[in-house]
């Protein structure tokens, strides 16, 4: 790590910039994220009285509670876009889950795309498996970070709608550990728990249940049923079996005496995971926890109530680390030294999921929540056979069927929907009561709606094309592009990597380094010894990566 970064981090800490007190000397501070999966902030941190979560509750005690915190997409795959990006999904073309297999890492030789997969777009088109091209100037936010010298480690989710860039990682290849960084470099290290996934409702049936369905409390768009208990319980309990997870990692932590100079990320990607959670574009796809430790006690038991986008913990990241995030991000850095004003409104969308289609549009000020729906004629709960595997997902679905659900258990269950929805969290955080119609809240219904025509204008909302269609602008003719070759030049005595297509990033590997999993990112003119050998290739989001070139 460069000197003057160490320094920079360093004064930053002392003069008070993050006003951590007193950080131990000449240490740069690392990042840790712990990643959960579909889950809201159902924990006893922020007040439920029936799931225990010792160990979040811990983190939350000494850290900063954010009570406001959502998602930009109440699903993995745009929401994790969003989040490596720092941008909307919906404004670069991200919005439909998913673009394909790319859960984790693939290296370039090992990426395949399906040409049919049985799904079709709002025009019937086929949608193949794709890759989003991002702007040539759209880069992973860790790219930044290793730039400035962390040592960046993924275990192991990516889920990014584009094949993850090995740019972006200096390990993500799964198992891989903050331990393995170079002797003196700090770390951004992220560890992702799948254990509160939707698919664990079916996949821990058979785990021991630490919660009993007669404790758990029933939403009041559920009808209080032994299969809605049932799975209720089974999501609270793999919640308390995440928390002893993460009890062990912070056992960990502590025991290799990392936690005194690690600011500490506990988030998940979105809201829950049962139905009319989610992939709901509402308060409950998108509401999520998010707690933030730092080292020496700083801010301990705080809560905050501004609101915050899962897209702007890149840049907070950068902005907590003294790197300055680029201008054109979405994200909007809510700590650190390039903190900016909080936002007034948080806007969500959902589209395509899975063979599933529709579109709606959301924007929430911490009370109201405003829907508006584009394809009105379609049910909300549409059929999806990934989540139907949940018991009392199809349970429902079939007694709504049969016309046994009624009341507000039936409100979710129309075979239509209104143009615009509008719910007060505070008198109805369950969302049931759509006050649209109500004159008392006309002010809110126009105010909200200003704002999401003003937000969709702004960022060129894609959702209005065919995915199809966008497709091609990403590849033209349906083929990948692909990104042009690394050219090796060496002047005065340093050598130069330079590619011609618009965006890549270059990365390259050296004497002990060649050959291995592990590329270095390239960002200035390397000084090589003499005779020394290099090998470089280069990649763009969205592109075939280049050919391995050496010199």
């Amino acid at each position: 790590m460069k000197k003057t970064h160490l320094f920079l981090i360093t004064v930053l800490l002392c003069k008070g910039v993050m006003t951590f007190g007193q950080p131990p000397k000449n240490q740069p501070l690392n990042v840790i994220w712990i990643s959960v999966e579909d889950m809201g902030p159902i924990l006893s941190a922020y007040g439920n009285q029936v799931v225990k979560t010792p160990n979040i509750d811990r983190l939350a005690a000494e850290g900063v509670k954010y009570t406001k915190a959502y998602a930009t997409v109440g699903v993995c795959a745009p929401s994790r876009f969003s989040i490596i990006t720092g941008m909307y999904p919906a404004r670069l073309g991200a919005h439909n889950m998913r673009t394909g297999d790319h859960n984790n890492f693939k290296w370039p030789e090992n990426v395949a795309h399906k040409t049919h997969k049985g799904v079709l777009d709002k025009s019937g088109k086929n949608v193949p498996e794709y890759e989003v091209v991002t702007p040539p100037y759209v880069k992973p936010f860790t790219e930044y970070l290793r730039k400035a010298g962390y040592y960046c480690v993924n275990d192991n989710k990516c889920d990014y709608q584009f094949n993850a860039p090995f740019t972006a990682w200096d390990d993500v290849y799964g198992g891989g550990s903050y331990k393995n960084a170079p002797k003196g470099a700090p770390f951004f290290y992220v560890k992702n728990y799948y254990t509160t996934h939707e698919s664990r409702i079916w996949l821990r049936k058979n785990k021991p249940m630490t919660v009993s369905p007669s404790d758990v409390p029933i939403p009041d768009y559920y009808p209080d049923l032994p299969v809605v208990r049932n799975d209720i319980a089974r999501k609270y309990s793999n919640i308390e079996a995440m928390d002893k997870e993460v009890g062990q990692l912070l056992d960990q932590l502590e025991a290799d005496g990392v936690m005194n100079n690690s600011i500490i990320f506990f988030w998940s990607d979105h809201g829950g995971n049962l139905l009319r959670q989610k992939r709901a574009v509402g308060n409950s796809g998108l509401h999520v926890p998010l707690l933030i430790r730092y080292p020496n006690g700083y801010r301990a038991g705080e809560t905050e109530d501004r609101l915050v986008s899962l897209m702007d913990l890149g840049p907070t990241v950068m902005s907590l680390l003294g790197i300055e995030p680029p201008d054109h991000l979405d994200g909007k850095a809510f700590a650190g030294q390039y903190t900016q004003s909080p936002r007034k409104f948080i806007f969500g969308s959902a589209d395509r999921f899975d063979e599933s289609t529709d579109m709606q549009r959301s924007v929430l000020d911490g009370r109201f929540v405003y829907i508006k729906n584009f394809m009105p004629e379609l049910p909300l709960i549409y059929r999806n056979r990934y989540r139907e595997q949940i018991p009392m997902n199809k349970h429902l679905i079939e007694l709504n069927e049969a016309g046994k659900l009624e009341g507000d258990a039936a409100y979710i269950f129309k075979p239509t929907k209104p143009v615009e929805e509008l719910y007060d969290l505070l008198h109805d955080p369950s969302e049931v009561n759509n006050l649209v119609e109500n004159p008392a809240y006309a002010k809110q219904r126009v105010q909200l709606r200003k704002q999401l025509q003003n937000w969709q204008r702004t960022i060129n909302d894609r959702g209005f094309e065919p995915e199809s269609d966008i497709i091609k602008t990403f590849w033209p003719n349906l083929v990948q592009p692909t990104t042009a070759d690394v050219v090796i030049e060496t002047k005065n005595q340093l050598t130069y990597l330079n590619c011609k297509t618009n965006g890549a990033s270059i990365a390259y590997q050296r004497a002990n380094n060649m050959g291995s999993k592990h590329w270095l990112l390239y960002s200035k003119p390397i000084q090589l010894n003499p005779n020394e050998k290099i090998r470089t290739r280069a990649i763009r989001i969205g592109y075939k990566a280049s050919n391995i070139t050496t010199n």
